[in-house]
């Protein structure tokens, strides 16, 4: 029975869907535990209203009108960040005094790091939710307590192991690298990402099955309360799309007139773009392999071309009904269909996850930021071998932790209490580390029991 709450919850998003889909299955998740949900998004990228009727939207203004913003710069990082401060804090300015002491918390993606400042001066808890995998966020912490340890490397090195990161190589270091080194901007956006600032605690889009060690690690790194409530989009109730872009659900349709367990179902996710000539390798290896294949060709993804139009002449007359090619699909649908038997994948984390709970075998073609690092782990990490071992049991292990009794289910009602117990406004200065770690919430120690 859903309890109803006075407390609201906002929840502010990085705009792209790799970030959005997690924190609207977030909002989703703590909206049916009785919280209302108030998004606050940017201009860019605005979600889909009419999918998400449970919540409240408000958009602010990001500066960035007549930007291409389909593969951000660094540059239009920061400026997002510096941009939307002054029209969230009137937001929220106005929210309160409007509504008291009704606002909970404010949960926010760990790219959107200015949220944090806002959250301070306005003395309200701010909450970090992570969409990557706590292995990548790892990664980056070691490397920021010693840099001068690991750069500038030697091309002689790039196959060596990084001291304290293995399996992980000097080619696979977690930050774009420019001879061999990290270009000091780059880190210092890396370290406000990681940063949590005053924020009291941190969720996860992870499950303490697949990353125990590495969350019970940063625990110790960061000292408040860690939430793995993953996987999001399992623990979410049945729920509207939260894509941006169109869902072509013919394809669906398609699946099922496939035999079981035959289709490689092929997808570069949001945000990568490839070259025509990847693109036209990735088709004659399709076409030659016999199988059935489900392809997502994003508008934009090819470099240069738009959606299809840079395949070879004659491909899909050659391929017939045996290849679908689509501008975007339904994917949580699409890795639970039983037709699919494969995924041609980038690696991203919410790709990985789904991936991971349909038993869905993967083929890796990591591209950018924390890909190649979440697929080296789970490839050659002793937590990665048990994953692959036992791979048909982990449908089971995620469904057993969703249940009363479960892990997942025991943090989200560990969350639950936790911002139901948040003070309305917080004193300043902000002991938050001792504060949290010595309350009785069993909150602080949620991912250390089982």
């Amino acid at each position: 029975m859903k309890i109803e709450r006075k407390q609201r919850v906002v929840l502010v998003p990085y705009p792209f869907q790799g970030h959005l889909t997690p924190m609207l299955q977030l909002g989703s998740i703590l909206h049916s535990q009785g919280f209302s949900v108030i998004v606050i998004h940017t201009e860019y990228n605005t979600p889909n209203y009419s999918n998400h009727p449970q919540f409240v939207f408000h958009s602010m203004d990001d500066g960035l009108q007549g930007i291409d913003l389909s593969f951000p710069s660094l540059e239009n990082m920061y400026d997002l960040n510096e941009n939307c401060k002054a029209p969230l804090r009137n937001y929220l300015v106005s929210m309160m005094e409007e509504e008291g002491d009704q606002l909970a918390c404010i949960v926010y993606d760990n790219v959107m790091f200015f949220v944090d400042d806002v959250a301070t001066q306005l003395k309200l808890p701010s909450i970090v939710l992570r969409t990557f995998s706590a292995a990548y966020l790892h990664s980056m912490i070691t490397i920021f307590q010693q840099p001068e340890k690991y750069f500038p490397f030697e091309d002689s090195q790039l196959l060596d192991p990084l001291p304290e990161l293995h399996p992980l190589r000097f080619k696979d270091v977690p930050f774009p690298t420019i001879k061999n080194t990290v270009p000091e901007p780059i880190l210092d956006f890396c370290r406000a990402m990681s940063d949590i600032g005053s924020s009291v605690a941190t969720i996860w889009n992870t499950m303490q099955d697949l990353e125990s060690s590495m969350l019970l690690r940063l625990q110790e790194h960061y000292k408040v309360p860690f939430f793995p409530i993953g996987p999001l989009h399992k623990m979410a109730p049945l729920a509207s799309s939260t894509s941006i872009l169109e869902e072509d659900n013919s394809c669906i349709e398609w699946l099922d007139r496939q035999a079981p367990n035959s289709v490689l179902y092929v997808s570069l996710g949001s945000l990568v773009r490839i070259d025509d000539k990847e693109l036209i390798e990735t088709a004659w290896g399709l076409a030659n392999s016999d199988q059935p294949f489900l392809w997502v060709i994003r508008p934009g993804s090819v470099s240069g071309f738009q959606c299809a139009e840079a395949l070879p002449d004659g491909f899909e007359k050659m391929v017939g009904e045996r290849g679908r090619i689509v501008k975007w699909a339904p994917q949580k649908q699409v890795l639970a269909h039983p037709a699919v038997a494969g995924f041609f994948t980038h690696c991203g984390w919410n790709s990985t996850v789904e991936s991971i709970c349909e038993q869905v075998p993967m083929i890796c073609r990591p591209f950018l930021g924390d890909q190649p690092k979440t697929i080296r782990k789970l490839m050659l990490t002793e937590e990665g071998k048990d994953v692959k071992k036992r791979v048909v049991d982990m449908k089971q292990n995620i469904v057993a932790a969703m249940q009363i009794e479960g892990t997942s289910h025991k943090n989200l009602n560990d969350l639950v209490d936790f911002i139901s117990a948040l003070p309305s406004r917080l004193t300043l200065p902000l002991p938050i580390v001792g504060a949290i770690m010595s309350s009785n919430h069993i909150a602080s120690k949620c991912i250390i029991e089982s």
